[in-house]
């Protein structure tokens, strides 16, 4: 997808497509009343007769407009003025992709971008614009013998005055790339577990890093992990045949003394539950449980194509969760890289076994911040949905921080508690903790399992169970949190 930026008057810009909009009851934005005034009024005519009323997501396409350089000129209902903002204007972002689709248009000059909302600046308006579109461009193609039609649209230019010409690009490549970051990650939590291993990850990483000579990548063996006293990760992998691995990626875009934001992900390439199985109804789905290592992939594509000055280290932890006579079970003591002891009451809470000694590892790097996403607990999904993200955090300023680029970046978080009253639900008779803490408060003591392992720098953990694929017959993968990370990670 190629985007630019068109300052001419829109009267006089030629397209196969121009994209206006109109307020409810054909109250006329400033950029379309010029146009309409330029075409003698044709747009006037149309509302006059009825075809279109400015209702949200309404749509008509007028075609062979005297006056105007543009073919045709797709008018689309953008609600109460007073109503519109950033989220309606990307609901109308995906209307329009699918219009310019339906008319199999390859061009266009879209001229919504200019419209105030939420004192949102161009810069954010134009980001969202490449997101979207971008995002649109995505077609799942693997496994399966005919593809979806590719989109059609392939060059959209974004109109602006000449003063706001410089910060429209910039948030045109900066959405474009978190676009391509979030098309990845689908495409990772997408292909099935028989092809998307721990291994296939590790590759995936590898091949990333041999494009872009910012990125470093090596992938950690079970022998290495082991030598490291890695075992807590380790014991999630025992029944299967397929080994796991701890990738790490070092994006390095500015001086080597600079602090690293640090990202870590959960790759659970499959989760069966282990000894404590899961039921067979939707388990097909939990080829899902390495969307946090999917978008923290993602999320270093996205650095790589944007190259900003800044340095990040991204490390996932990858395993696939089976039974199996080698497989640990209820009851299994285990040793983590900080030397705590982990009584595993329950082989389905899997991902903080791997997550846990992943954050110790990440000691080293010296973070500036860690933050790791997880598809971990079903409570989360039973408390947020899949609209919002869950949130907890041993640093104020960073879950703050977090909160408020998930809301610019429409990809939104919520804090939960942390506090010591939960601790205690995960004491353990047997070990210094263990992995479950009783049916309350699933994604609190989750997160307090993670803290014990954090104390030593600012960390803060995001649980995409909820918001990280969706079900149904709209099944796949979304990308998220991919905006948020890249929010964060540019204005850490």
């Amino acid at each position: 997808m190629q985007f630019s930026t068109k300052t001419t008057a829109l009267s006089n810009t030629p397209t196969s497509c121009l994209i206006l909009g109109v307020y409810l009851n054909g109250n006329m934005p400033e950029e379309t009343a010029a146009v309409d005034k330029a075409s003698g009024k044709a747009i006037s005519k149309l509302l006059k007769a009825g075809d279109i009323s400015g209702k949200a997501m309404q749509a008509v396409l007028m075609q062979n407009v005297a006056g105007i350089k543009a073919k045709r000129v797709l008018l689309l209902g953008c609600g109460k003025k007073s109503d519109f903002s950033l989220k309606k204007f990307t609901e109308i972002l995906r209307l329009s992709v699918m219009q310019l689709n339906r008319y199999s248009l390859e061009d266009a000059v879209l001229g919504l971008a200019t419209l105030p909302m939420d004192k949102a600046s161009m810069e954010r308006k134009a980001n969202q614009v490449a997101k979207v579109f971008t995002h649109a461009e995505y077609r799942y193609k693997e496994t399966v013998s005919k593809a979806k039609p590719a989109q059609i649209i392939k060059r959209l230019a974004v109109a602006c005055s000449t003063s706001e010409r410089s910060q429209t690009k910039k948030g045109l490549d900066a959405g474009a790339a978190v676009g391509i970051g979030m098309n990845t990650a689908r495409n990772l939590g997408n292909l099935p577990a028989n092809i998307c291993t721990p291994t296939y990850l590790g590759d995936h990483a590898l091949a990333l890093a041999k494009k872009n000579k910012l990125l470093k990548t090596k992938v950690l063996s079970e022998a290495q992990m082991k030598r490291l006293g890695m075992h807590s990760l380790l014991s999630v992998g025992h029944g299967s045949d397929q080994p796991s691995v701890l990738i790490v990626m070092e994006y390095k875009g500015s001086s080597a003394n600079t602090k690293p934001n640090v990202i870590v992900g959960k790759g659970i390439t499959f989760d069966t539950g282990g000894i404590s199985l899961k039921p067979g109804s939707a388990m097909d789905e939990m080829k899902y449980d390495m969307c946090g290592a999917a978008s923290v992939m993602g999320t270093m594509h996205a650095l790589c194509e944007l190259k900003p000055k800044i340095n990040v280290v991204a490390i996932i932890a990858s395993a696939e969760n089976m039974p199996s006579g080698r497989a640990t079970k209820p009851g299994d003591v285990v040793t983590s890289m900080s030397g705590q002891t982990i009584e595993v009451l329950n082989t389905d809470a899997e991902g903080r076994l791997v997550l846990c000694d992943a954050l110790t590892y990440a000691k080293r790097f010296n973070p500036k911040t860690v933050v790791d996403i997880a598809t971990l607990t079903g409570a989360c999904v039973a408390t947020f949905g899949n609209v919002v993200t869950g949130l907890l955090s041993n640093d104020d300023e960073l879950a703050d921080k977090l909160y408020q680029c998930g809301m610019d970046s429409l990809d939104p978080a919520w804090r939960l508690p942390l506090w010591d009253e939960y601790q205690k639900l995960i004491d353990s008779n047997f070990a210094d903790i263990a992995n479950i803490g009783g049916p309350r408060a699933g994604t609190i003591t989750a997160g307090c399992f993670l803290a014990r392992f954090t104390k030593e720098y600012k960390w803060a953990h995001l649980d995409i169970a909820g918001t990280a694929w969706n079900s149904g017959q709209q099944k796949g993968a979304t990308g998220r949190p991919v905006p948020l990370l890249m929010e964060y990670l540019l204005n850490a």
